[in-house]
Order: C-alpha cells, then structure tokens, then sequence
C-alpha cells in the first residue's frame, strides 16, 4: 500500500467494496482533494489502444490516463451513486482532479460517479455496492417482505372465512334434516290414523280414539254387573 503524507486529508482504509479513500479531516465543497494520473495512452497507437484494465480513465477520444500505476492513490476512490466528490477534467491539460461537490467530514468515505460507461461493464453485472444502492435494495427487500406478509395474511383470512362459510353450511344441513326427519314422523303418524279410520270404517264401527284391551274388559265388566243389579 502506497505511503501517504500525514499533511494529506485522506487516507487508504476498508470499504464496502475493499479499499477505499476516507477522509481524514474536514474537506470544504468546492476543493481538489486529489489528483488522478498515470501514463498517458494515445488511443491512435494500436499498442496503447490495446491496453485494457479498470483504472483507465478517458479524457477525451484520443487521450486516456491508465491510473493503475500504485502512487496513483485516487485510484482508490470508489464508485456511487450519489457521490460528495466528482472528477474534474482539463482535455487541453490533460489532467483529471477529484473535487468535492459537499462537505465531506473526517472518517467519511471519498466517492465519485464513473460514468454510465463503466458502470454497465463493471459495475450493473456484479451490483453497485454504494451506500445509495444498498439502501434501496433494503428498501425493496423490506418492501417485498411486507408485500409477502401481507399476502399471507389475506390468505388467512380467506381460508377463514371458507371455513365459517363450510361450517354454517353444515348446520343448516343439520337443521334441514332434523325439520325434514320431524316432518317424516309427523307423516307417518298421521298415515296410521288415517288407517285406522279407514279400518274402522269398513268394518262398521264408530270411528273414535283407539281403546286398550285392558280399559275394554273393564267396560264390559261394569255393564254386566250394572244388569245383574
């Protein structure tokens, strides 16, 4: 790791993402915290457009910094999407600056925007990691566990009211067979009187309320001794 004046007001440390520039005292808005550099590649020279790795900086279509030389301490800034720095570029210099576009406090981290470019062959296929994207996949994560929780509940709720709906089907079942089975009794009851009028009928007897056998003899029994008498 590149050794790093102590008047500086930054520092190499852990990040999110691995190393990372922080700040080790108070940076105002509007300073150049930092300077990006490193051999310059003319893009007309097949050796030098042939270079490729993740530290090259474009200053304009001919002219491009490869900044992964190790004094080159700015390539350690990371990439978000809501930056407190951004790279400040001078084509007819040829030199990039980073500059804070906020206040950035000590032990804050150092960040600037790559550009849209990079961002797609780098960035999008892995996930950005910067403190923007990861408070809004954590919003989306919450907000698809509440949307499961709430899911679930309705899904409850609807296996309830189907259950009170097949209980209540039941009981007026229950209630319509009881009602049917009273009816049925009260048929059948009805049926046998109707046959022992009829019975009675054709036999030439007065139709009238059914007597035991018992309450018969004891009938006869009082008639004969009333005659005797």
């Amino acid at each position: 790791m590149p050794a790093i004046s102590s008047n500086k007001p930054y520092r190499i440390g852990r990040s999110k993402t691995g190393l990372g520039l922080f700040a080790t005292k108070p940076i105002k808005k509007g300073t150049k915290i930092i300077r990006y550099f490193g051999p310059m590649l003319d893009c007309r020279k097949k050796k030098d457009d042939e270079v490729e790795n993740k530290y090259l900086f474009q200053i304009n279509n001919r002219w491009t910094i490869d900044g992964s030389v190790r004094k080159n301490i700015a390539r350690y800034i990371n990439h978000a999407c809501r930056p407190n720095a951004e790279s400040d570029v001078s084509s007819r210099k040829r030199t990039v600056h980073i500059r804070a576009i906020k206040n950035i406090a000590p032990g804050e981290e150092i960040n600037y925007d790559y550009g849209t470019e990079y961002f797609k062959e780098y960035l999008k296929p892995i996930g950005c990691k910067c403190a923007a994207c990861e408070k809004k996949r954590a919003k989306e994560r919450a907000e698809a566990r509440a949307e499961k929780a709430k899911e679930k509940l309705k899904a409850q709720k609807k296996a309830a009211r189907r259950a009170a709906k097949t209980k209540t089907s039941k009981t007026k079942v229950s209630k319509t067979k009881v009602a049917k089975g009273k009816a049925s009794k009260a048929t059948r009851a009805s049926s046998r009187r109707t046959a022992d009028y009829a019975r009675s009928a054709s036999s030439g007897a007065r139709p009238g309320p059914r007597v035991d056998s018992g309450a018969r003899a004891s009938r006869v029994g009082s008639l004969k001794g009333s005659a005797r008498a």
